[in-house]
């Protein structure tokens, strides 16, 4: 008697038919306000009359939620900079959790949702003439307390757990979104050059960036073992190329987007990255790699935000008219 084949993946989303949706997320909706900013102002867009009040609707709306205030502590402080995060929550995109366990709970003030949120305020006020004056206390309380001038980077997090000047210190990749990796930094040249410095001294691999200092103690060098091991690492050390973008995008900027600065990015940072490319997945970049060389690759081989960076870099953010035959062949 032969047995009709189970069909598990129908299945598992029946048992998960009756579950509640899961809003853990506080970089999701800044994200979508970013987009929306560089959809408007890009030349050749194609938007609707209607369309575009949609969209300046909904960038409102996103702005005034987050004044007033919604789930797992996400709210403006006093200071204009915003804060988030509740015991046993991961809202950034740093999310690894192991039963109750929130490998980098990140409570407080982290430094790419500030970045994210002083985006968002200039978005706002660039569409629609709203919330210049929190932009401005924002920007200066960002400036005011996240730079660590004993080493030139920016904190991870400032009031961490929500006690006011805690700050966490540790050299994590996140702070190269204020360093340029988004439209909008409030930051100087010279102050962009001594984080991204740092960010490359402690961070940076051929194969992207270390989601933590070497140095730190919680470094984990290697991502391997089960679940627990792998989780446990995710972002206490392993690699994550999609990370590549931002950080070379945020170094060109630094060196005023000359021709000559994209000629020496691309040949110190995207050349080795695209070794990747035969490495595993060929003709793709995978997940994450191993903080430790030779970075072993790890986690799904074939992974659509580390392949989309890669081409976006290489198509937009370093393209200097010299390298079009080569990606067409």
């Amino acid at each position: 008697m032969t047995r009709a084949p189970v069909d598990t993946e129908h299945e598992w989303l029946e048992d998960r038919a009756d579950d509640e949706p899961e809003y853990n997320s506080v970089d999701a909706a800044l994200w979508y306000v970013v987009c929306v900013g560089e959809l408007l102002s890009a030349d050749g867009a194609v938007v609707s009359a209607a369309g575009r009040r949609e969209l300046v609707t909904a960038v409102r709306s996103i702005i005034d939620g987050h004044l007033r205030g919604t789930r797992h502590g996400i709210r403006v402080d006093a200071d204009g900079l915003l804060a988030a995060g509740a015991p046993g929550v991961q809202l950034t995109w740093m999310d690894a959790k192991l039963g109750d366990w929130v490998v980098t709970p990140r409570v407080g003030k982290p430094v790419e949702i500030e970045a994210l949120w002083l985006n968002a305020l200039a978005v706002a006020e660039q569409l629609v003439g709203c919330h210049g004056l929190l932009l401005r206390r924002a920007s200066e309380a960002f400036a005011r307390r996240f730079i660590d001038e004993t080493t030139g980077a920016l904190y991870d997090v400032v009031d961490v757990d929500n006690e006011p000047g805690k700050v966490d210190a540790s050299i994590r990749p996140n702070q190269i979104f204020a360093a340029g990796g988004l439209p909008f930094t409030v930051l100087s040249t010279e102050q962009r050059r001594r984080v991204l410095d740092v960010v490359e001294r402690e961070l940076w691999t051929p194969r992207g960036l270390r989601s933590l200092s070497p140095r730190h103690p919680a470094y984990v060098a290697h991502y391997r073992g089960g679940v627990f091991e792998r989780d446990s690492s995710y972002h206490q050390g392993t690699v994550w190329p999609w990370l590549a973008g931002p950080f070379i995008e945020a170094w060109v900027e630094s060196r005023g987007g000359t021709r000559e600065a994209k000629r020496v990015a691309r040949e110190r940072f995207f050349e080795p990255l695209r070794e990747s490319l035969v490495a595993s997945g060929i003709g793709h970049v995978a997940e994450v790699t191993d903080g430790d060389a030779p970075h072993t690759p790890g986690g799904c081989f074939f992974q659509a935000w580390s392949v989309a960076e890669f081409l976006r870099v290489d198509r937009d953010v370093l393209d200097i008219g010299e390298h079009r035959s080569q990606r067409s062949a």
